[in-house]
């Protein structure tokens, strides 16, 4: 599973420059543990699928909220930073596939929803 993760990386080139869009995942203890792994790698197999080289993929530690995680955060050049909790697998495709590649904030899944 590493060796595939890495190549998969390298393909999408996670630490190029960061003028494009960015996805961050939670990858702290807490996040693995609530299933953060799958939930990077749905992401990174969707932006190489459809050959997003604009798009940055990164795992950062904790974020701060270990109730919500799963959490991913898109930063779209020129927009706020959008926060989105209890993400699974199948929730970060449509991630990708709305908010990254139409511009589409995914409302229901974001912490703001979640807060209500």
């Amino acid at each position: 599973m590493e060796e595939i993760r890495k190549k998969t990386l390298e393909t999408i080139n996670v630490r190029k420059d960061r003028s494009g869009t960015r996805i961050v995942v939670g990858m702290a203890t807490c996040g693995i543990a609530a299933g953060a792994r799958p939930v990077l790698l749905a992401i990174m197999d969707e932006v190489k699928k459809h050959s997003l080289s604009d798009v940055v993929v990164a795992q950062t530690g904790c974020i701060g909220m270990c109730r919500l995680e799963p959490i991913v955060e898109v930063y779209r050049p020129g927009e706020e930073k959008v926060t989105y909790v209890k993400v699974n697998p199948s929730k970060a495709i449509r991630i990708v596939n709305e908010h990254v590649m139409k511009g589409k904030i995914v409302e229901g899944y974001t912490i703001g929803a979640e807060s209500k």
